[in-house]
């Protein structure tokens, strides 16, 4: 009874001391592993969040935008806009040529999109995704909001031309936003975007869009040229020209049905 109890009394410290480096390995691994995704998914939100601010102002602010259209074999089209915008909620979008076209205007609301045309009394419902112009939808001219609008995630880290880059996935939290997903470069340094993939609901690669020509906007380096090339017909581009942009102090009265019917 002895020997058991001195047995019993020499194992019972030695069980502890192996048990508690076992804890002391597990605990840090298991911490690890629940928070690492949780501080990948922030990482990616703050990513596409500052590559908004590059794109545009987080200030009220008003910006024209050229839109060509070209085909492999037809003539190119070009349409210009006024693009007023208040935060990441309101944007009004006013028709500037062609001049039969003049003083039609898309208002969005949230993600609500009316379109307004001269003398006619009632606003059109109009969706995010339908097309604007050439590649264009009416939500790549009326809302721009892609850390809202998608959940990101990080998906790895590219090297192009030199410059290391962020590639991320964006996924639509809902069925009203313009693309169903979205694959994204950003520049790792200074948050420009370089490219961006989109995909339709049946996750068909639709179009590619290129971040191009920086300048200095309203105070930032901004891209002030977007080519849109069709990933399902060959040759056919839609490139966006941003220029005159400048912050303004926009009433909250412009970005209202009541307001832009009086429009003409």
């Amino acid at each position: 009874m002895v020997l058991i109890g001195r047995a019993k009394s020499r194992w019972r410290p030695e069980c502890i001391g192996w048990a508690g480096v076992l804890l002391a390995l597990l605990v840090p691994a298991l911490v690890l592993a629940e928070a690492s995704p949780a501080s990948d998914d922030e990482l990616a939100r703050t990513i596409v969040e500052k590559a908004d601010h590059v794109r545009f102002p987080v200030e009220s602010f008003e910006v024209a935008v050229t839109i060509s259209t070209r085909g492999s074999d037809e003539p190119t089209e070009e349409r210009k806009y006024r693009v007023f915008a208040k935060g990441q909620e309101n944007t009004a979008v006013m028709t500037t040529e062609p001049a039969s076209e003049r003083g039609q205007i898309l208002l969005m609301k949230g993600r609500d999109l009316w379109l307004f045309v001269p003398k006619v009394s009632q606003p059109v419902r109009l969706s995010l995704a339908q097309r604007l112009t050439g590649l264009v939808a009416n939500g790549d001219l009326a809302r721009a909001n892609l850390s809202g609008d998608y959940t990101a995630k990080l998906l790895r880290t590219e090297k192009i031309e030199g410059d290391s880059l962020y590639v991320l996935e964006l996924t639509a939290v809902d069925r009203s936003i313009t693309y169903h997903r979205v694959v994204y470069w950003v520049n790792q340094s200074s948050y420009r975007p370089y490219k961006a993939e989109f995909y339709s609901l049946s996750d068909l690669l639709v179009k590619t869009c290129l971040f191009q020509n920086y300048k200095s906007m309203a105070g930032i380096v901004r891209p002030t040229r977007l080519v849109m090339q069709n990933a399902l017909v060959e040759n056919e581009e839609s490139v966006l020209e941003y220029s005159d942009m400048r912050l303004r102090d926009l009433p909250d009265r412009l970005f209202t049905k009541d307001y832009l019917k009086r429009l003409e």
